[in-house]
């Protein structure tokens, strides 16, 4: 509207200067009457009148139709415009200069959502894989399960160290097959709820300490040391059991991607409103295009399907939905051949 009143008041300023403009420039002159240019200007002059309507009535129409007719071939463009964001391929939306601002906003807002998709499938895929892999290593336990147990069963004169050895692989294999079944049940927990938090003070240097207790069978089979470079006394409101779960993980982590026969060193510094901890082991280094995606769901390290380590790819992406509920934030570092995580969690 305000571009068409300008549009309208300079018109009309052009119509009227030009007209006085043209009545000085002819009063220069001296003509004589049978000059034909002298009688098509005294023509004109008489009928001024029907020139003045003819250039403003149809100038001011033809300036009305353009502005008011305007906004509707805008307002088809966007139509158009919503049908492209809605589309899956890569095309960009192309609109009017006077819609460049409106044209970025709305390319932007598509390739979020052609991202988002994108990344959806490969989610997709991965955990149909996962759910592929893991009922595929089901299988092998079990059969061992039965197998043995049925040696057991049917072979009544065998030594007792031949039962021990057989009791022995059936627990093993039992045991890999209730990690295999906890893992379905993260898949199935993570996706169809959400983590909720009950917080309580605990003492984090306690739970630190009972971490390190627990995991000593873990560390004593990889031939590991865990040195705990914790002050006494770190007192913080959080939800121990989901926070017990960010640390197990993390140090079960460092268990299965350390080199033997080194370290992990796990600290915990206290700021003004923070705590900052560092789990950092001695192994091989992690690519910066794994480490970025370390925290997605589904996402594994090692994408072989052996059953012997490697959980379902949900444990890092769970621990960070805990740290961030906590209101705390977690990263990843790897260089040198040493691998590093750092979380960082208000106190209060």
């Amino acid at each position: 509207m305000q571009r068409m009143l300008i549009t309208l008041i300079a018109y009309t300023f052009i119509g009227i200067a030009a007209y006085f403009v043209a009545v000085i420039v002819f009063g220069f002159f001296t003509w004589q009457q049978e000059n034909p240019i002298y009688q098509l200007a005294n023509w004109a002059q008489l009928r001024r009148e029907w020139f003045m309507l003819l250039y403003f009535g149809g100038g001011y129409i033809l300036i009305i139709r353009h502005y008011w007719t305007q906004p509707f071939r805008y307002f088809q463009e966007l139509v158009d415009a919503t049908k492209t964001v809605a589309s899956h391929d890569d095309q960009l939306i192309t609109l009017s200069p006077q819609l460049s601002e409106l044209e970025g906003e709305l390319n932007q807002i598509k390739m979020t959502a052609l991202n988002n998709q994108r990344a959806a499938r490969e989610a997709e895929q991965r955990k149909n894989d996962l759910v592929t892999y893991l009922a595929h290593d089901l299988k092998t336990p079990i059969t061992s399960v039965i197998g043995y147990l049925t040696l057991l069963h049917d072979e009544q004169q065998i030594s007792e160290e031949i039962r021990q050895r057989y009791l022995s692989i059936a627990l093993d294999k039992s045991e890999r097959l209730d990690d295999l079944i906890n893992e379905f049940f993260e898949i199935t927990r993570f996706n169809l709820s959400h983590i909720s938090l009950e917080k309580k003070q605990i003492n984090l240097s306690l739970m630190l300490d009972q971490l390190l207790y627990e995991f000593q069978p873990m560390l004593k089979e990889k031939r590991l040391e865990c040195q705990l470079n914790v002050a006494d006394g770190i007192m913080m409101r959080c939800d121990p059991d989901k926070l017990q779960r960010v640390f197990d993980n993390l140090l079960r982590n460092a268990v299965n991607y350390s080199f033997e026969n080194s370290s992990i060193r796990i600290t915990a510094k206290t700021g003004i409103n923070n705590v900052l901890l560092t789990f950092e082991n001695d192994g091989d280094t992690i690519s910066k295009e794994k480490l970025s995606r370390i925290f997605e769901q589904f996402y594994r390290l090692d994408t072989s399907r052996s059953s012997g380590s490697g959980g379902a790819g949900l444990g890092l992406a769970i621990a960070k939905e805990i740290v961030e509920l906590h209101g705390g934030t977690i990263r990843a570092f790897s260089e040198n051949d040493i691998i590093r995580f750092d979380v960082s969690l208000p106190l209060s």
